[in-house]
């Protein structure tokens, strides 16, 4: 203790937080197994939720402000998560593995839905059951056509079937002289689809043009793969031709009900991120990533940096749980963030630079921490406990935790109980 409360809370802060610098060291000298990555992410994570739990919300209970503790808490979960999914969607998702992963599959997950939903108003597939969804999707491709491209030539075999997803095409019979316009939802050659008979139009982009396609060569293999549809095969196709005949085709109310059981049938397990997946999101998101990352990364570490400089208020002193808590929890989450980002292709020097610009925003948000706060109430000192400790546990339960069992996984649980009775131990020392 220097004697001066500022200087204090700016030291202790750095202390927290210079396990960030060190652990990106060990990452460019060091790269774990996933295991051993994950026992350290997990114990991290439950160094910091003993931290949070004796010296923010324990204290705050213990005198009387559990209210304040409980609102404060409900308003910086909030706020974390809020501001998590702004950064998130601008690039900083790519910070870590696991956060990668849920972020992508929440993206996979809204675009199979909206492939269900451009499905659904397709007559033809509303006679396929619903619960075959899961074998069509693979087989949808998307194309896109320059303005003034040909989609289908006049006399092309009628081996496929397209879905207008943006823009304007035209479609121009030449026998007949005909010309028609279709925008984005037409659906266009189902019959040449079940019939194979050739197309008696060309249909030329008016705009840029972005369709989904199925050949017919692989909604053949989407019957015969299904011993369902193999047997139905022949009744599905007369029973289509019989619609288009009448030009009876099936209601919105059918399309409807056909897209809702088709996505309760949705098993997102059989369309899995791969790291291939990861690395194109890097480069997609490559000119904004760096600083969306960096910001992440601060994100995470915001609540702890205040939190130092009030506890010295409250406490008089630095708790040594705490100040382990912080510490243990901020090295393996540097590692593997790390590790992370040396995948997309980030220098060491970049890394390194990223992370101590964080250890000393710590102290400096530690000193932010100290003096605004020096002269409110405790009940106000424990809404500000309540804030950092739900950010912070919310950030656990975003990030840490799914990391390590994305890496790990049953190493997880005893893993995050060794942390979390290391920094309690902390408490008796």
């Amino acid at each position: 203790m220097t004697g001066t409360p500022w200087l204090d809370a700016f030291l202790f802060g750095i202390i927290s937080a210079v396990s960030l610098p060190l652990g990106a060291l060990l990452s460019f000298i060091w790269k774990p197994k996933s295991k051993i990555t994950a026992a350290m992410m997990a114990f991290g994570a439950g160094a910091l939720l003993a931290a949070l739990t004796i010296d923010l919300v324990a204290v705050a209970v213990r005198n009387g402000h559990f209210w304040m503790l409980a609102g404060g808490c409900i308003l910086g979960g909030i706020f974390y998560f809020i501001l998590n999914q702004i950064v998130n969607n601008n690039g900083g998702f790519l910070r870590k593995t696991g956060t990668a992963l849920t972020h992508l599959k929440k993206l996979r997950h809204g675009s199979l839905k909206n492939l269900a939903k451009k499905i659904s108003s397709v007559s033809l597939f509303q006679q396929l059951p619903a619960e075959e969804l899961q074998a069509i999707i693979p087989y949808i491709q998307t194309r896109t056509y320059k303005k003034g491209k040909h989609l289908v030539h006049h006399d092309d075999p009628g081996d496929r079937l397209l879905i207008i997803e943006k823009g304007k095409v035209k479609l121009i019979d030449e026998d007949k002289d005909i010309s028609l316009m279709a925008e984005e939802n037409a659906i266009l050659g189902e019959i040449e689809l079940l019939t194979g008979e050739k197309h008696q139009y060309s249909i030329i982009a008016e705009t840029d043009v972005s369709v989904l396609m199925i050949l017919k060569s692989d909604f053949d293999k989407i019957v015969t793969h299904s011993p369902v549809l193999t047997k139905k095969t022949t009744e599905i196709t007369a029973n289509y031709l019989e619609l288009l005949k009448g030009n009876n085709l099936l209601s919105d109310e059918k399309a409807n009900e056909w897209y809702e059981k088709a996505i309760n049938n949705l098993d997102e397990k059989s369309h899995p991120i791969s790291s291939t997946d990861i690395k194109s999101q890097g480069v997609k998101h490559a000119g904004g990533a760096a600083l969306a990352i960096w910001l992440g990364i601060l994100l995470d570490g915001i609540p702890e940096s205040i939190v130092i400089g009030s506890s010295l208020l409250t406490m008089g002193t630095m708790s040594l749980s705490l100040l382990a808590g912080l510490f243990l929890s901020n090295f393996p989450e540097a590692l593997s963030s790390s590790l992370g980002l040396s995948d997309q292709k980030f220098s060491k020097s970049k890394i390194l630079l990223m992370w101590t610009s964080i250890m000393l925003l710590t102290g400096l948000g530690a000193i932010a921490g100290n003096v605004f706060f020096e002269h409110v109430n405790h009940s106000v000192l424990s809404l500000v406990d309540g804030l950092a400790a739900g950010a912070m546990l919310t950030m656990i339960a975003e990030t840490m935790l799914p990391e390590a069992f994305h890496m790990g996984g049953s190493v997880t649980g005893l893993s995050t109980l060794a942390g979390f009775l290391t920094t309690i131990a902390c408490k008796f020392l």
